[in-house]
Protein backbone atom coordinates (compact mmCIF):
# COMPACT_ATOMS: atom_id res chain seq x y z
CA UNK A 1 0.00 0.00 0.00
CA UNK A 2 1.50 3.65 -1.27
CA UNK A 3 0.57 5.75 1.74
CA UNK A 4 -0.51 9.19 0.85
CA UNK A 5 -1.56 12.06 2.33
CA UNK A 6 -3.52 15.69 1.39
CA UNK A 7 -0.05 16.98 -0.16
CA UNK A 8 0.30 13.83 -2.59
CA UNK A 9 -0.24 12.80 -6.11
CA UNK A 10 0.13 10.14 -8.55
CA UNK A 11 0.71 10.17 -12.07
CA UNK A 12 -0.70 8.09 -14.98
CA UNK A 13 1.68 8.28 -18.12
CA UNK A 14 5.36 8.63 -18.19
CA UNK A 15 5.84 10.38 -21.54
CA UNK A 16 7.60 13.69 -22.34
CA UNK A 17 5.29 15.82 -20.81
CA UNK A 18 5.48 13.92 -16.83
CA UNK A 19 9.15 15.15 -16.51
CA UNK A 20 8.29 18.78 -17.25
CA UNK A 21 5.81 18.19 -14.42
CA UNK A 22 7.85 16.24 -12.05
CA UNK A 23 11.09 19.71 -12.48
CA UNK A 24 8.02 21.50 -11.86
CA UNK A 25 7.18 19.52 -8.44
CA UNK A 26 10.34 20.11 -7.65
CA UNK A 27 9.92 23.60 -6.86
CA UNK A 28 7.34 22.33 -4.18
CA UNK A 29 8.81 19.98 -1.82
CA UNK A 30 5.36 19.60 0.56
CA UNK A 31 4.30 18.19 -2.48
CA UNK A 32 5.40 14.17 -3.05
CA UNK A 33 4.51 12.12 -5.85
CA UNK A 34 3.66 9.01 -4.41
CA UNK A 35 3.46 6.07 -7.58
CA UNK A 36 3.27 6.53 -11.08
CA UNK A 37 2.07 4.24 -13.86
CA UNK A 38 2.18 3.61 -17.72
CA UNK A 39 1.15 1.07 -20.11
CA UNK A 40 4.82 0.52 -21.83
CA UNK A 41 7.20 -1.09 -19.18
CA UNK A 42 9.92 0.56 -20.55
CA UNK A 43 8.69 4.18 -20.47
CA UNK A 44 7.77 3.49 -16.82
CA UNK A 45 10.91 1.74 -15.75
CA UNK A 46 12.99 4.59 -17.11
CA UNK A 47 11.03 7.21 -15.98
CA UNK A 48 10.14 5.97 -12.67
CA UNK A 49 15.06 5.40 -11.89
CA UNK A 50 15.36 8.97 -13.68
CA UNK A 51 13.19 10.24 -10.88
CA UNK A 52 13.00 7.67 -7.90
CA UNK A 53 9.62 6.78 -8.41
CA UNK A 54 7.63 3.67 -6.79
CA UNK A 55 6.31 1.96 -9.87
CA UNK A 56 2.61 0.41 -10.24
CA UNK A 57 2.97 -2.56 -12.08
CA UNK A 58 -1.11 -2.12 -13.76
CA UNK A 59 -4.23 0.34 -13.69
CA UNK A 60 -5.72 -1.28 -11.27
CA UNK A 61 -2.33 -1.98 -8.84
CA UNK A 62 -2.13 2.07 -9.31
CA UNK A 63 -5.96 2.59 -8.20
CA UNK A 64 -6.01 0.00 -5.40
CA UNK A 65 -2.71 1.56 -3.86
CA UNK A 66 -4.69 5.02 -3.47
CA UNK A 67 -7.14 5.75 -0.53
CA UNK A 68 -10.39 6.91 -1.91
CA UNK A 69 -10.44 11.46 -2.56
CA UNK A 70 -6.70 10.74 -3.62
CA UNK A 71 -5.30 13.15 -6.73
CA UNK A 72 -4.64 11.61 -10.32
CA UNK A 73 -2.56 13.65 -12.63
CA UNK A 74 -3.76 12.03 -16.22
CA UNK A 75 -0.35 12.81 -18.42
CA UNK A 76 -1.36 10.09 -20.72
CA UNK A 77 -1.72 10.34 -24.45
CA UNK A 78 -4.81 12.49 -25.70
CA UNK A 79 -6.81 10.10 -27.30
CA UNK A 80 -6.68 8.32 -23.96
CA UNK A 81 -7.32 10.95 -21.81
CA UNK A 82 -11.18 10.23 -21.54
CA UNK A 83 -10.95 6.71 -20.78
CA UNK A 84 -8.40 6.84 -18.25
CA UNK A 85 -9.70 10.04 -16.10
CA UNK A 86 -13.10 8.20 -16.35
CA UNK A 87 -11.15 5.61 -14.91
CA UNK A 88 -10.08 7.22 -12.25
CA UNK A 89 -13.38 9.03 -11.36
CA UNK A 90 -15.62 6.02 -10.84
CA UNK A 91 -12.72 5.01 -8.60
CA UNK A 92 -13.32 7.45 -6.42
CA UNK A 93 -10.55 10.35 -7.06
CA UNK A 94 -9.97 13.70 -8.27
CA UNK A 95 -8.23 13.84 -11.55
CA UNK A 96 -6.08 16.82 -13.15
CA UNK A 97 -5.89 16.27 -16.33
CA UNK A 98 -3.20 17.31 -19.50
CA UNK A 99 -5.27 18.99 -22.56
CA UNK A 100 -7.32 18.59 -24.00
CA UNK A 101 -9.85 17.28 -21.07
CA UNK A 102 -11.25 14.94 -24.29
CA UNK A 103 -11.26 14.81 -27.77
CA UNK A 104 -15.08 14.56 -28.03
CA UNK A 105 -17.39 17.12 -26.17
CA UNK A 106 -19.90 14.05 -25.58
CA UNK A 107 -16.89 12.66 -23.26
CA UNK A 108 -16.08 15.51 -21.64
CA UNK A 109 -19.47 16.31 -20.47
CA UNK A 110 -19.87 12.53 -19.38
CA UNK A 111 -16.58 13.51 -17.28
CA UNK A 112 -17.98 16.87 -16.29
CA UNK A 113 -21.49 15.19 -14.80
CA UNK A 114 -19.22 12.14 -13.15
CA UNK A 115 -17.25 14.20 -11.13
CA UNK A 116 -20.48 16.43 -10.17
CA UNK A 117 -22.39 13.18 -9.10
CA UNK A 118 -19.38 11.90 -7.23
CA UNK A 119 -18.38 14.90 -5.48
CA UNK A 120 -15.18 15.18 -7.16
CA UNK A 121 -12.63 17.85 -8.43
CA UNK A 122 -11.81 17.78 -12.35
CA UNK A 123 -9.11 20.35 -13.67
CA UNK A 124 -7.59 20.53 -17.22
CA UNK A 125 -4.72 21.97 -18.44
CA UNK A 126 -3.02 24.35 -19.24
CA UNK A 127 -2.73 26.10 -15.54
CA UNK A 128 -0.31 28.55 -16.68
CA UNK A 129 -3.43 31.18 -16.16
CA UNK A 130 -2.30 30.63 -12.07
CA UNK A 131 1.30 31.88 -12.73
CA UNK A 132 2.91 35.59 -12.14
CA UNK A 133 2.41 37.03 -16.38
CA UNK A 134 -0.98 36.25 -15.95
CA UNK A 135 -1.88 37.13 -12.83
CA UNK A 136 -0.12 40.29 -13.01
CA UNK A 137 -2.35 41.12 -16.57
CA UNK A 138 -5.11 40.35 -14.52
CA UNK A 139 -4.55 42.57 -12.06
CA UNK A 140 -3.65 45.38 -14.43
CA UNK A 141 -7.24 44.80 -16.60
CA UNK A 142 -8.89 44.84 -13.01
CA UNK A 143 -7.65 48.20 -12.39
CA UNK A 144 -7.91 49.83 -15.01
CA UNK A 145 -4.60 50.74 -16.11
CA UNK A 146 -5.25 50.55 -19.93
CA UNK A 147 -8.68 51.50 -19.19
CA UNK A 148 -11.76 50.08 -20.76
CA UNK A 149 -10.64 46.78 -22.86
CA UNK A 150 -11.79 47.56 -26.46
CA UNK A 151 -9.97 44.53 -27.85
CA UNK A 152 -7.51 41.74 -27.32
CA UNK A 153 -4.90 40.08 -29.75
CA UNK A 154 -3.35 36.43 -28.80
CA UNK A 155 -0.88 34.63 -30.91
CA UNK A 156 0.30 31.09 -29.95
CA UNK A 157 2.43 30.38 -33.14
CA UNK A 158 5.41 27.98 -32.77
CA UNK A 159 7.28 28.63 -36.02
CA UNK A 160 7.78 26.29 -38.96
CA UNK A 161 7.43 23.01 -36.70
CA UNK A 162 8.19 20.03 -39.21
CA UNK A 163 11.30 21.49 -40.31
CA UNK A 164 12.30 21.93 -37.03
CA UNK A 165 14.90 18.69 -35.58
CA UNK A 166 12.63 17.30 -33.20
CA UNK A 167 13.35 14.20 -33.55
CA UNK A 168 16.45 15.10 -31.41
CA UNK A 169 14.47 16.74 -28.63
CA UNK A 170 14.17 14.58 -25.69
CA UNK A 171 13.00 14.45 -21.81
CA UNK A 172 14.52 14.57 -18.85
CA UNK A 173 14.27 10.99 -18.98
CA UNK A 174 14.56 10.19 -22.53
CA UNK A 175 11.16 10.10 -23.63
CA UNK A 176 10.93 11.44 -27.31
CA UNK A 177 9.07 14.65 -28.21
CA UNK A 178 5.78 12.84 -29.20
CA UNK A 179 5.78 14.07 -32.83
CA UNK A 180 2.94 12.08 -33.98
CA UNK A 181 0.51 12.78 -30.93
CA UNK A 182 1.30 16.46 -31.55
CA UNK A 183 0.21 16.11 -35.20
CA UNK A 184 -2.37 14.19 -35.21
CA UNK A 185 -3.92 15.83 -32.39
CA UNK A 186 -3.02 19.45 -33.76
CA UNK A 187 -1.58 22.77 -32.63
CA UNK A 188 -5.05 23.79 -31.46
CA UNK A 189 -6.17 21.30 -29.03
CA UNK A 190 -2.79 21.57 -27.79
CA UNK A 191 -1.99 25.49 -27.70
CA UNK A 192 -4.49 27.41 -27.35
CA UNK A 193 -5.69 26.87 -24.44
CA UNK A 194 -2.62 28.78 -23.31
CA UNK A 195 -3.96 32.16 -23.99
CA UNK A 196 -7.22 30.30 -23.79
CA UNK A 197 -7.29 29.84 -19.96
CA UNK A 198 -6.31 33.66 -19.18
CA UNK A 199 -8.96 34.80 -21.52
CA UNK A 200 -11.48 32.80 -20.16
CA UNK A 201 -10.22 32.97 -16.34
CA UNK A 202 -10.55 37.11 -16.74
CA UNK A 203 -13.50 37.30 -18.75
CA UNK A 204 -15.84 34.15 -18.18
CA UNK A 205 -18.16 32.62 -20.68
CA UNK A 206 -17.72 32.73 -24.27
CA UNK A 207 -21.19 33.19 -25.89
CA UNK A 208 -20.06 32.58 -29.75
CA UNK A 209 -16.57 31.69 -31.67
CA UNK A 210 -16.66 32.53 -35.05
CA UNK A 211 -13.13 30.32 -36.27
CA UNK A 212 -11.50 29.16 -39.49
CA UNK A 213 -8.58 25.99 -39.11
CA UNK A 214 -6.68 24.69 -42.41
CA UNK A 215 -4.22 22.23 -42.80
CA UNK A 216 -1.63 24.01 -44.66
CA UNK A 217 1.33 21.46 -44.55
CA UNK A 218 -0.12 18.14 -45.60
CA UNK A 219 3.87 16.74 -45.81
CA UNK A 220 4.64 16.42 -41.43
CA UNK A 221 3.80 12.73 -41.66
CA UNK A 222 0.07 13.36 -40.04
CA UNK A 223 -2.50 14.58 -42.61
CA UNK A 224 -5.72 15.77 -42.07
CA UNK A 225 -5.30 17.84 -38.35
CA UNK A 226 -5.65 21.49 -38.85
CA UNK A 227 -2.49 23.58 -38.28
CA UNK A 228 -3.82 26.43 -38.56
CA UNK A 229 -6.72 28.57 -36.60
CA UNK A 230 -7.86 31.70 -36.10
CA UNK A 231 -10.65 32.67 -33.64
CA UNK A 232 -12.87 35.61 -32.74
CA UNK A 233 -14.02 34.72 -29.51
CA UNK A 234 -17.28 37.00 -28.07
CA UNK A 235 -17.64 37.07 -24.26
CA UNK A 236 -20.71 37.37 -22.70
CA UNK A 237 -19.36 40.66 -20.88
CA UNK A 238 -18.76 42.28 -24.16
CA UNK A 239 -15.36 41.39 -24.83
CA UNK A 240 -13.96 40.67 -27.78
CA UNK A 241 -10.98 38.61 -28.73
CA UNK A 242 -8.65 37.35 -31.23
CA UNK A 243 -6.98 34.04 -31.17
CA UNK A 244 -4.36 32.46 -33.45
CA UNK A 245 -2.42 28.97 -33.60
CA UNK A 246 -0.26 27.53 -35.81
CA UNK A 247 2.91 25.57 -36.45
CA UNK A 248 3.58 27.91 -39.99
CA UNK A 249 4.00 31.23 -39.00
CA UNK A 250 7.18 32.28 -37.17
CA UNK A 251 7.18 31.85 -33.78
CA UNK A 252 4.85 34.82 -31.59
CA UNK A 253 3.38 33.58 -28.05
CA UNK A 254 2.20 37.61 -27.65
CA UNK A 255 -1.13 38.76 -26.03
CA UNK A 256 -1.93 42.55 -26.51
CA UNK A 257 -4.99 44.12 -24.69
CA UNK A 258 -5.87 47.37 -26.49
CA UNK A 259 -7.69 49.30 -23.90
CA UNK A 260 -8.49 53.48 -24.18
CA UNK A 261 -5.41 54.70 -22.61
CA UNK A 262 -3.05 52.20 -24.57
CA UNK A 263 -2.03 48.72 -24.89
CA UNK A 264 -1.22 46.28 -22.02
CA UNK A 265 1.28 43.57 -23.72
CA UNK A 266 2.82 40.13 -22.89
CA UNK A 267 5.05 38.56 -25.26
CA UNK A 268 5.91 35.25 -23.94
CA UNK A 269 3.04 33.06 -23.26
CA UNK A 270 5.26 30.02 -22.58
CA UNK A 271 7.21 32.20 -19.26
CA UNK A 272 5.78 32.67 -16.12
CA UNK A 273 7.73 35.79 -15.14
CA UNK A 274 7.32 37.24 -18.48
CA UNK A 275 7.00 41.10 -18.24
CA UNK A 276 3.48 42.71 -18.67
CA UNK A 277 4.57 46.24 -20.06
CA UNK A 278 1.90 48.93 -20.42
CA UNK A 279 2.40 51.19 -23.87
CA UNK A 280 0.28 54.45 -22.93
CA UNK A 281 -0.92 56.24 -25.90
CA UNK A 282 -0.36 59.53 -26.77
CA UNK A 283 -0.40 62.34 -29.37
CA UNK A 284 2.77 63.95 -30.57
CA UNK A 285 3.06 66.42 -33.44
CA UNK A 286 -0.56 65.39 -34.61
CA UNK A 287 0.45 61.36 -34.78
CA UNK A 288 -1.09 59.34 -32.37
CA UNK A 289 1.93 56.85 -31.02
CA UNK A 290 2.50 54.26 -28.14
CA UNK A 291 5.51 54.29 -26.21
CA UNK A 292 7.92 51.87 -27.97
CA UNK A 293 9.32 50.60 -24.67
CA UNK A 294 6.34 50.23 -22.61
CA UNK A 295 6.31 50.86 -18.52
CA UNK A 296 6.66 47.34 -17.04
CA UNK A 297 3.21 46.61 -14.57
CA UNK A 298 4.77 44.53 -11.64
CA UNK A 299 2.84 42.87 -8.11
CA UNK A 300 4.04 44.22 -4.91
CA UNK A 301 4.97 40.96 -3.33
CA UNK A 302 6.34 37.32 -4.11
CA UNK A 303 4.10 35.24 -5.91
CA UNK A 304 4.88 31.55 -6.48
CA UNK A 305 7.74 28.98 -6.81
CA UNK A 306 9.70 29.37 -10.21
CA UNK A 307 10.91 26.45 -12.48
CA UNK A 308 13.90 27.32 -14.55
CA UNK A 309 13.39 27.31 -18.24
CA UNK A 310 13.48 24.38 -20.02
CA UNK A 311 13.51 24.20 -23.13
CA UNK A 312 10.72 26.57 -24.51
CA UNK A 313 9.28 26.49 -21.56
CA UNK A 314 10.07 27.92 -18.11
CA UNK A 315 6.53 27.34 -16.47
CA UNK A 316 5.56 25.54 -13.70
CA UNK A 317 3.11 22.68 -14.14
CA UNK A 318 2.83 22.12 -10.43
CA UNK A 319 0.77 24.82 -10.06
CA UNK A 320 -2.49 23.57 -11.15
CA UNK A 321 -2.58 20.06 -9.03
CA UNK A 322 -1.26 22.71 -5.98
CA UNK A 323 -4.27 24.63 -6.10
CA UNK A 324 -6.54 21.40 -5.95
CA UNK A 325 -4.72 20.27 -3.31
CA UNK A 326 -5.06 23.77 -1.49
CA UNK A 327 -8.80 23.44 -1.79
CA UNK A 328 -9.07 20.40 -1.07
CA UNK A 329 -7.16 21.16 2.28
CA UNK A 330 -8.87 24.04 2.92
CA UNK A 331 -12.30 23.54 1.85
CA UNK A 332 -13.02 25.77 -0.19
CA UNK A 333 -13.87 25.91 -4.33
CA UNK A 334 -11.22 25.67 -6.22
CA UNK A 335 -9.93 28.05 -9.11
CA UNK A 336 -9.57 25.16 -11.62
CA UNK A 337 -13.60 23.72 -11.73
CA UNK A 338 -14.94 21.48 -13.77
CA UNK A 339 -17.22 24.41 -15.55
CA UNK A 340 -13.77 25.56 -16.52
CA UNK A 341 -12.04 22.61 -18.01
CA UNK A 342 -15.81 21.95 -20.02
CA UNK A 343 -16.03 25.50 -21.43
CA UNK A 344 -12.08 25.29 -22.27
CA UNK A 345 -13.02 22.07 -23.91
CA UNK A 346 -16.21 23.62 -25.91
CA UNK A 347 -14.37 26.26 -26.65
CA UNK A 348 -10.92 24.38 -27.96
CA UNK A 349 -13.33 22.01 -29.75
CA UNK A 350 -14.77 24.96 -31.78
CA UNK A 351 -11.85 26.23 -33.08
CA UNK A 352 -10.26 23.14 -34.20
CA UNK A 353 -13.31 22.01 -35.76
CA UNK A 354 -14.45 24.86 -37.50
CA UNK A 355 -12.72 24.34 -41.43
CA UNK A 356 -13.62 26.67 -43.86
CA UNK A 357 -17.50 25.94 -43.58
CA UNK A 358 -18.20 25.84 -39.73
CA UNK A 359 -17.16 29.33 -37.97
CA UNK A 360 -20.39 30.57 -36.35
CA UNK A 361 -20.75 28.35 -33.39
CA UNK A 362 -22.63 29.08 -29.83
CA UNK A 363 -21.35 27.98 -26.84
CA UNK A 364 -23.26 25.71 -24.72
CA UNK A 365 -21.55 25.78 -21.56
CA UNK A 366 -20.31 28.54 -19.44
CA UNK A 367 -18.43 29.62 -16.48
CA UNK A 368 -17.58 32.70 -14.10
CA UNK A 369 -14.02 34.19 -14.48
CA UNK A 370 -12.26 32.90 -12.08
CA UNK A 371 -10.93 34.13 -8.97
CA UNK A 372 -7.22 36.02 -8.44
CA UNK A 373 -4.23 33.88 -6.71
CA UNK A 374 -4.41 35.87 -3.41
CA UNK A 375 -0.74 37.36 -3.92
CA UNK A 376 -2.20 38.90 -7.08
CA UNK A 377 -5.07 40.69 -5.25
Amino acid sequence: MVMTNRRSVSIIGCGFVADLYMRSFAAHPDIAVTQVYDHDPARLKAFAQHWNLHIAESLDRFLGNLPKGSLVLNLTNPTAHFEITETCLKAGHHVYSEKPLAMEMADAITLHDLAARNGLLLASAPCSFLGEAAQTLAKAIREDVAGAVRLIYAELDDGFIPQAPYADWKSDSGAPWPATDEFSVGCTLEHAGYYLTWLIAMFGTVRRVVAASAECLPDKGVQGTPDFSTATLFFENGVVARLTCSIVASHNHSIQVFGEKGVLAVKRAWDNEAAVRFHKRFVMRRRLMEHPIGKRVRLSGASHPKVPRWGAAAMNFALGPAEMLDALAEGRDCRLSADFALHLNEVTLAIQASGAENGIQEMTTRCDPVAPMPWAV
